[in-house]
């Protein structure tokens, strides 16, 4: 699956960056060029050297060292957003799915109602009853694409719930908690995988709006959004200090938005299918194709006289057979 994923461009694409932002989350643990809350008023707004990769904010703060300490709320706030997601997503579907008719109806009902609040709505709206703080922005984005993944996995569960495996199994005595590991979560994975790649880019678009607007981390945590809002206002002066985080916000979000998609393609069969060789691939009657049969293997003629064999389908759909008049 990794080779078949490294192959497609979009999904090497999403795993280098991705990759490249844990490793770097990591290396801010225990090492950054310079503090990055460290304040230094005789280096204001220093252009890209050595000693400051991306130069320095209004504050004389380095802002190579403020965006990889930043790397760190990223990857939580992603990584948090998702398990969330996956867990409400996950419960929502199996009481749409798996329960009786009218708790399935009113469950739909109100995913139909839910879905409706955008999730940087929703967010706020959390954030301003409880405050703002990673936390908060990790269970409110969670909760909201949370609703989104089980109304999009609503109609995908029970179709394959009235596959005939699932029907099996049931007979068979698995329980309804057996049925969803088992059959029904596997069998849509794809579909999450791609709903969960979109609720972590999700994610970071919407702490970085929080954070920009006042809502998210606080002023004593690196955050691209607070940065971000720090530098805009003197973007007409020095419009490169606010490329370096609006470039970084950007590129993870394109990651995790092409990750689903790729990891999507790399594990469904109905669409690796065609990533199979075909020549030399065996043919639908189970011969490889463009090979004659083999010395004294059995065909469809006639042994005897060479003629067509036994069993022949005659115009209009009847069976003919040699010496037999129909």
């Amino acid at each position: 699956m990794i080779r078949r994923l490294l192959a497609r461009p979009t999904g090497c694409f999403a795993v280098v960056v991705l990759t490249l932002l844990v490793v770097l989350a990591a290396v801010s643990l225990v090492w950054t060029p310079q503090d990055p809350f460290r304040a230094d008023p005789f280096q204001q707004w220093a252009s890209p050297s050595p000693a400051h990769w991306f130069g320095t904010d209004a504050a004389g703060r380095d802002i190579a060292s403020y965006l990889l300490a930043g790397t760190r709320t990223t990857v939580l706030v992603a990584v948090g957003s998702g398990v969330v997601a996956s867990v409400v997503g996950i419960v929502l579907t199996a009481i749409g799915s798996l329960t009786t008719r009218w708790v399935r109806e009113g469950t739909a009902v109100l995913l139909d109602i839910l879905v409706a609040f955008p999730t940087l709505l929703t967010a706020m709206l959390l954030t301003a009853v409880f405050g703002g703080s990673l936390g908060v922005v990790v269970v409110s984005v969670g909760l909201s694409f949370g609703v989104t993944i089980a109304r999009v996995a609503r109609g995908e569960i029970r179709r394959i719930a009235r596959s005939d495996y699932v029907v099996a199994a049931r007979a068979s005595g698995v329980g309804p908690l057996g049925v969803l590991t088992r059959h029904l979560v596997p069998n849509a994975a794809p579909l999450f995988t791609v709903q969960l790649s979109l609720a972590m880019a999700t994610a970071v678009l919407a702490e970085a709006g929080l954070s920009y607007l006042g809502y998210g981390a606080g002023s004593d945590t690196a955050s691209w959004g607070n940065l971000l809002a720090d530098l805009q206002t003197y973007i007409g002066v020095h419009p490169w200090s606010a490329t370096w985080p609006g470039a970084a916000i950007a590129l993870v979000v394109a990651a995790l938005s092409l990750l689903g998609d790729a990891v999507r393609d790399a594990t469904d069969p109905r669409l690796t299918t065609g990533d199979r060789a075909v020549t030399g691939s065996p043919t639908a009657t189970g011969t490889p194709a463009g090979d004659d049969p083999a010395p004294g293997e059995p065909t469809d003629d006639d042994p005897a006289t060479g003629a067509p064999g036994a069993d022949r389908r005659a115009p209009g759909g009847t069976t003919t057979t040699p010496g037999v008049t129909a």
